[in-house]
């Protein structure tokens, strides 16, 4: 009958651990896809509008060779070469930016990506986020149903060492066996390891998240003290974003704009005539009004056109902050290393308050260094000439064994690269 008894423990505790293994391995592979997308493809791509680079979904129905689509992500380059007329096209609507090459990416990864992008939920009426086909479901995260599972197999498991245990007691008085007294649940050694393993995986989760998280900031999006609408200004006006960030193309910071950028124009335009503007939460601006706030921190007076008291600083609220231990310099990568502004801070032509877009996690930017190919000079001498000191990669592409350099090539993942 111990046999019996052990065996039973044994199937039951197989159920608990296979349904936490399933819980939590169920809840990872259904976050792979957004997690990949958020990571690789979001600084350029949205599913459903156009940013940097074109709308993604649908692109499987565009693209139904799996295979080419599949090598396109992972080395857009060599599928120019071979002259595929879909994707030249492509290259060529979009002004010859060449995309990101994703080499580290595996075929269940970009599968991933593409079933996250596909069963995107299209916006509702009038803006909002509910899909337009109400046939048709969104995307939805089986993390509940799996944990409701998970507690019945849990339940299940007791019921069946409940039963074994009372089994085992009508034998051995069948058998004239004395039985002892049961052994209270919470001096059971079983039911004690049961719970501590149970405990020690689920707060070993949460810790390891929590941790993972500490000093992220990402979505953080304060409350400014004039409402600065990016839509408005480097959006519907096209105002160049080095106009007002200008150290961004000369220095290790982007800098905040001075006072007299902002009154380079709007000592002219005093009044507001575009579309309603709105913060996050939906309530709506006076843009007129903040333009007034404006005026007052610069003392100058509109109606005279001249500044009749003296000014004061803005005292705007930082949103993108590093680690001190962190080293970041603007022009080296917006100057040498021609990266768009939004593969840092989103589609922030389309924001009305600032947030901020990435995680700016070590692994964030390691992964963007391993995938970025660096300005290198071809044949002809055009590129960044400072990386003709690289020989050996000028020789590795002349024999094909390299088709681009990327900045983990020259050191980019070194650790004293970023931390000094």
């Amino acid at each position: 009958m111990h046999h019996y008894r052990l065996s039973a423990f044994k199937i039951s505790y197989s159920y608990l651990l296979t349904a936490i293994i399933l819980f939590f391995g169920h809840v990872s592979i259904a976050q792979d896809g957004k997690a990949l997308f958020q990571s690789n493809c979001a600084s350029c791509h949205n599913p459903i509008k156009q940013v940097t680079g074109p709308a993604l979904k649908g692109v499987t129905s565009r693209v139904p060779d799996q295979k080419l689509l599949h090598a396109w992500i992972r080395n857009n380059a060599a599928v120019l070469a071979s002259g595929n007329k879909y994707f030249n096209d492509l290259y060529n609507q979009f002004s010859k930016t060449p995309m990101n090459t994703f080499p580290n990416l595996t075929d269940a990864d970009i599968d991933a990506i593409l079933k996250y992008i596909e069963t995107y939920p299209e916006p509702g009426p009038g803006g909002g986020k509910g899909p337009v086909d109400m046939g048709k479901a969104p995307e939805s995260d089986n993390s509940l149903l799996y944990g409701i599972l998970t507690l019945i197999l849990a339940v299940i498991m007791l019921v069946l060492m409940q039963v074994n245990s009372n089994l085992k007691k009508l034998s051995d008085d069948k058998s004239g066996i004395p039985s002892s007294d049961p052994i209270p649940f919470y001096k059971n050694k079983v039911y004690i390891s049961m719970l501590v393993l149970v405990l020690f995986v689920l707060g070993g989760y949460y810790l390891v998240e929590a941790a993972i998280g500490l000093g992220r900031q990402q979505n953080y999006q304060p409350v400014q003290p004039i409402f600065f609408s990016h839509k408005v200004h480097p959006g519907n006006n096209q105002i160049s974003c080095l106009y007002c960030h200008g150290g961004a193309w000369d220095s290790k910071h982007a800098g905040v704009p001075s006072l007299n950028i902002c009154m380079n124009c709007h000592a002219a335009i005093n009044d507001y005539k575009g579309e309603p503007l709105s913060r996050e939460d939906g309530t709506t601006v006076d843009a007129n009004a903040e333009i007034q706030k404006l005026y007052s921190y610069t003392g100058y007076d509109p109606a005279s056109g001249k500044y009749t008291r003296p000014g004061r600083e803005i005292e705007w609220v930082k949103v993108h902050n590093l680690p001190d231990l962190v080293y970041f310099n603007h022009s080296q990568h917006i100057r040498a290393g021609k990266v768009q502004c939004q593969t840092c801070h989103g589609n922030i032509t389309q924001m009305n308050e600032v947030k901020q877009f990435a995680d700016l996690s070590m692994g964030w930017c390691i992964n963007c260094h391993r995938t970025t190919k660096v300005n290198f000079p071809d044949a002809s001498g055009n590129g960044n000439k400072f990386y003709s000191i690289y020989q050996r990669f000028h020789q590795d592409l002349r024999t094909g064994k390299m088709d681009s350099v990327t900045v983990e090539d020259i050191g980019g993942t070194e650790c004293q690269k970023c931390h000094y």
